[in-house]
């Protein structure tokens, strides 16, 4: 996938993060979560900026392992909040089927690195 649409889908799935924090009730769980939420799920898109300007193929395959580090405690949270049915909504289900697709782009693109480094 072009790393530009990549850039652009990071960023979308920031502001659908904020959006979500912003749906959580204003309860100490709800805070919590939201703090946690919010670091982890914009950072997905500044992390992945991150990867577009590495320096080297190590440093590259090093940089989206923390874009997958962050998008999987994204999900985590996500799972949380679904879980323990603080949302119930079709925004919160389709965020977390976009996180699991950004998380598998991610792994398979690190994976292909990895391989092409190793060759």
């Amino acid at each position: 996938m072009n790393s530009e649409i990549l850039k652009e889908r990071t960023k979308e799935y920031a502001l659908s993060i904020i959006k979500l924090v912003k749906m959580l009730p204003n309860t100490m769980e709800g805070r919590v979560i939201g703090n946690q939420l919010i670091r982890s799920g914009t950072s997905v898109g500044a992390n992945y900026r991150a990867v577009c300007r590495s320096r080297s193929k190590a440093e590259f395959i090093s940089k989206l392992g923390v874009v997958i580090e962050e998008a999987d405690e994204s999900a985590f949270w996500l799972e949380i909040i679904k879980k323990n049915a603080i949302i119930k909504s079709d925004f919160l289900n389709a965020l977390l089927k976009e996180t699991n697709e950004i998380v598998a782009i991610m792994v398979s693109s690190r994976k292909s690195s990895i391989k092409n480094n190793q060759s």
